[in-house]
């Protein structure tokens, strides 16, 4: 690799920490010039391997020019707080009326996936307002990226890494962080497997598919152990893109289904099934709040 780019890729991605000195100790702690530039996935790679993946096909993937180990990406996941999240943004009248204009334009597919598994349109429009205001904010990091780099964070240099990009007064104590770590590690190699096995079965490039810092992917945020699991072909057409609207109403109407939805559940039982969508009680009070007022 050449030594410019490579300084010059390293000294980027630290631009939004801020401290020249952490760009440079970032430096020392990636591969060489002279080395592999895929160095960080190399342990990965031999595991994936070792459970039945083309070998041939990891090493072309992870030795693309846009594959490496996302720093940045990384310290967003460990500085992520659900208080931080301000859900009273969905509930605004403008909100609200691009959501009724989302069910009168897609009002097929919803009607279809209401009388399929029963699940209220407002509720899955409410959900894709709140993941992805309605497939307008899909997200811009790299799955492949943040999947592989996250589930390389059992390196003790790697968390180092990421815990000197990480906003020094966003922080989790380093106790706290090395658990998460170490957790989400496990957590994320496994969602890397059903992201592979995914974009195998359904032929895309890996590398072409961005999301969530946090891994989650399409109009309805599934994590790829999900889209395995729940996702459905809601336009017949042979394949399961969750970027597309058909796809991902019927993805979501099934997975609530799955979850225990039905009609004329109450409440509380409502409640249980859209916490498993995301476990946060505030944003499950927010969606129910959406869909009732999509109801009037």
């Amino acid at each position: 690799m050449n030594i410019r780019n490579h300084f010059t890729r390293i000294f980027l991605s630290c631009g939004a920490i801020g401290a020249m000195t952490i760009c440079f100790w970032m430096a020392s702690m990636l591969p060489a010039a002279s080395e592999d530039r895929t160095a960080p996935f190399n342990s990965l790679q031999a595991r994936l391997a070792g459970e039945g993946f083309d070998p041939v096909m990891l090493k072309t993937l992870f030795q693309k020019q846009d594959v490496h180990f996302e720093a940045r990406t990384m310290s967003l996941f460990f500085m992520h707080s659900e208080a931080r999240v301000n859900y009273d943004q969905f509930l605004s009248p403008d909100s609200l009326q691009k959501a009724r204009n989302y069910i009168q334009e897609h009002l097929s597919d919803l009607d279809t996936a209401e009388k399929t598994f029963g699940v209220n349109k407002e509720v899955i429009t409410a959900i894709m307002l709140v993941e992805t205001r309605l497939g307008t904010y899909l997200g811009a990091s790299s799955i492949l990226n943040t999947l592989s780099s996250l589930a390389s964070m059992k390196d003790s240099g790697l968390r180092e890494l990421v815990w000197n990009a990480i906003q020094p007064e966003r922080r989790p104590d380093k106790s706290v962080f090395e658990e998460k770590a170490n957790s989400k590690s496990e957590w994320a190699y496994q969602e890397l497997k059903a992201f592979l096995k995914y974009t195998g079965r359904e032929k895309i490039d890996p590398t072409t598919i961005f999301g969530s810092y946090a891994g989650a992917m399409g109009i309805a945020q599934f994590m790829p152990s999900n889209i395995l699991t729940y996702a459905m072909d809601g336009n017949h057409d042979g394949r399961i893109d969750l970027f597309d609207p058909s796809d991902a109403i019927a993805s979501i109407a099934n997975y609530l289904k799955r979850f225990g939805w039905k009609p004329g559940i109450s409440y509380e039982a409502a409640f249980d099934v859209v916490y498993h969508y995301n476990h946060s009680k505030v944003y499950v009070t927010t969606i129910l709040k959406i869909a009732d007022q999509l109801k009037g």
